[in-house]
């Protein structure tokens, strides 16, 4: 196989696993191929980097808390909701 379609196939691979390795759920060996990966392809890499962004974003959002009346706004929507249904 000539170098470049290898290339696109270990990036096929890499991106492939991508969501898994961020969130630590490769075995170790394809986590460390991966690894490899990222440390020598610089468009990989850039996607990883996004999606580290993206993962950290979205773990903050969640850490924030609803502000009290749209809670209680919620919870009185869903009270209502499973009274008309119970």
């Amino acid at each position: 196989m000539s170098e470049t379609l290898e290339a696109k196939k270990d990036c096929t691979e890499a991106r492939a696993a991508l969501e898994e390795f961020l969130h630590n759920e490769l075995c170790a060996e394809d986590a460390a191929d991966v690894r490899a990966h990222l440390a020598t392809c610089e468009e990989c890499s850039a996607e990883h980097h996004v999606g580290e962004m993206l993962t950290a974003a979205l773990q903050g959002a969640c850490r924030d808390r609803a502000p009290e009346e749209l809670r209680a706004k919620l919870l009185a929507t869903l009270r209502a909701a499973r009274d008309q249904h119970a």
